[in-house]
């Protein structure tokens, strides 16, 4: 009933939240959900996707499968040369200059992620640097006054790195750092859109099927970026050296002919990365499952006489 101290679904102890902490359900929703059983039942209406525990196994195959297809598929458009054509051109492209701008962001420096070109400022913005630390603290504390204590974190972390980054780093790792992040943008921006697989159910990416775009686009570029520093560690040929019309060298042959790195640091950097990003994204796949394991034993009725959990 409304206002009790426990959650009206798992009989969890209520929070100042809007959804339950435990099993995920949505407090006035599930209160919503009582009331209707005690008055009746109501008239189906025709038409309406019934939340059953269909739903919540056919999620869990969604989140069991998602990934690793995802990944193989993606694998396979990169070895072939027209599948890799347009992987790069209309995904990976983008990420990749993505993960320039981020950099660049991260560091104070103002940036434009374009096609094939990103224009990095030559000086640092105090202004952006300002700007970007008081969003993410701003959005670190309304998270856990939300009891998004996860989101909580990973705000956190995200402000860490960029006051790290924009008072530590000088201009000239700074540099090195945005060039080597438009691959490395490709691994670790192509994993974290991969685990929006795992976005919650009332969630904007979810309910609008955008985890299923960002899975896509995430799997294709992180497979392309992975599957080149992979191959160039016993194909060196397979570098990427040399001069891109329009933008000048390219982002191998800055960092090894203007500050120079070795060719095996350059491959051995971007591979632990790439291996580190999927050790990551596999914590994640288990906690996924986990999760939704644990929400469908939630949701099954207890047997009779038996306490709720607390």
């Amino acid at each position: 009933m409304p206002g009790a101290a426990t959650c009206p679904r798992c009989g969890a102890p209520r929070v100042q939240a809007a959804d339950c902490p435990r099993c995920g359900v949505i407090y006035a929703k599930a209160e919503a959900h009582a009331v209707a059983v005690a008055i009746g039942p109501a008239p189906e209406r025709v038409g309406q996707w019934p939340a059953s525990e269909d739903d919540e196994a056919l999620e869990l195959r969604l989140r069991t499968f998602a990934i690793p297809v995802a990944l193989l598929v993606a694998s396979l458009a990169v070895w072939s040369s027209l599948g890799h054509f347009f992987v790069r051109t209309f995904a990976s492209m983008w990420v990749h200059e993505t993960g320039h701008a981020v950099a660049a962001w991260l560091c104070g420096y103002l940036a434009f992620p374009g096609p094939w070109f990103t224009p990095v400022a030559n000086t640092q913005s105090p202004i952006l640097a300002v700007a970007i630390a008081g969003g993410l603290g701003c959005a670190a504390f309304r998270c856990w006054k939300a009891d998004r204590r996860a989101l909580a974190a990973a705000c956190a972390g995200v402000l860490a790195v960029q006051l790290c980054c924009t008072l530590l780093l000088g201009p000239r790792p700074a540099r090195q750092f945005i060039i080597f992040a438009g691959d490395g943008g490709c691994l670790v921006l192509g994993s974290l859109l991969m685990a929006t697989v795992y976005a919650g159910r009332e969630g904007a990416i979810r309910r609008g099927w955008l985890r299923w775009g960002f899975l896509a686009i995430g799997a294709v570029s992180f497979a392309d970026a992975f599957a080149q520093w992979w191959g160039s560690r016993s194909d060196p040929d397979r570098i990427p050296f040399g001069y891109n019309e329009g933008s000048g060298l390219s982002d191998p042959s800055v960092l090894t002919e203007l500050f120079g790195w070795s060719e095996t640091a350059l491959v051995r950097r971007y591979v632990v990365l790439g291996c580190v990003c999927l050790v990551a994204l596999a914590a994640v796949y288990c906690w996924g499952l986990w999760q939704e394991q644990r929400l469908i034993r939630a949701r099954q009725p207890l047997p009779s006489g038996t306490p709720p959990p607390r």
